[in-house]
């Protein structure tokens, strides 16, 4: 089988899990290879993404390394099975490739949180409040681009759907939830749908309010994504241009202890419905 010639982030990931596992056992590429019976261009395909791998090679791999964390092995193991493509993949060559990597993510994680401070959350975003900033973003994007970006981001919201859905939780800065996206009308119905969903019962909507005290944090906007085992887990940052991608342990330690701190400094959730409310109501 040919090396994938765009892998997605998701497959990039497994690679560099099998490189990191065999790295830290000293085994270099070559012998990897060896031992797995292959050549060592397909270990470089198999470390980059652009090859697949089995599950009795992951095994024999980790045995190999002496990798005797079952759970991540496993873990390592479904990801390799995955078989057949994402309802993302329709949109591949409309979205960009990163934007397909999100949803990617958001559907394998285990559970999401949050940290907006100027922007309302994707998944809790109103379609009319999505077609506004899209709008506003690229005034001149043809018609069934616009309605192919906010089609995409509506169906990424059904991870929280369900009876199965998703466990979320946001933490929303109050700056976010007064920004007039669309005009009045939107802004209100925009505030209405958060209330909604943070009624449900896998998702939790915290306000941070503008007099909150020594709050400093208003570039450290973030979605971590919880992996089936900590070592998996990806942090999801955006930039001017494009969103970043973490997985390095040391930063997603970081991460762990900025979410803590603005979610320990939120409202709780009933006081953050209410200030929610009374925020649509000035409108």
């Amino acid at each position: 089988m040919p090396p994938r010639n765009n892998p997605t982030a998701r497959q990039q990931r497994l690679g560099a899990e099998l490189r990191k596992m065999r790295e830290l056992a000293g085994i270099s590429a070559r012998a990897a290879a060896e031992f797995l019976g292959s050549s060592p261009m397909h270990q470089s395909h198999v470390e980059t993404g652009r090859g697949g791998i089995s599950e009795d090679r992951i095994r024999r791999l980790a045995a190999h390394c002496a990798c005797d964390d079952a759970a991540y092995v496993d873990a390592l193991v479904s990801m390799a099975n995955e078989r057949g493509k994402g309802w993302w993949e329709e949109y591949r060559g409309v979205v960009a490739p990163q934007g397909l990597d999100i949803a990617e993510c958001e559907h394998h994680a285990t559970r999401l949180r949050t940290f907006q401070v100027a922007h309302i959350p994707g998944l809790l975003q109103t379609e009319d409040h999505m077609r506004a900033m899209f709008s506003y973003m690229s005034s001149d994007v043809p018609k069934r681009d616009l309605d192919a970006f906010v089609a995409f981001r509506a169906q990424r919201q059904q991870v929280l759907a369900g009876s199965s859905g998703t466990p979320y939780e946001a933490v929303i800065h109050e700056a976010a939830l007064r920004i007039r996206v669309g005009g009045r009308d939107t802004a209100r119905a925009q505030l209405k749908q958060i209330v909604e969903r943070s009624e449900l019962a896998n998702v939790t909507v915290r306000v941070l309010p503008f007099d909150t005290e020594d709050f400093a944090g208003s570039g450290y906007s973030m979605l971590y994504l919880h992996g089936p085992v900590p070592q998996l887990d990806t942090v999801q940052t955006d930039t001017g241009h494009d969103p970043e991608f973490f997985d390095a342990e040391s930063r997603l330690a970081q991460y762990r202890k900025r979410y803590e701190r603005v979610m320990m400094a939120a409202l709780p959730p009933a006081e953050s419905r209410d200030l929610i409310i009374r925020i649509a109501h000035e409108l």
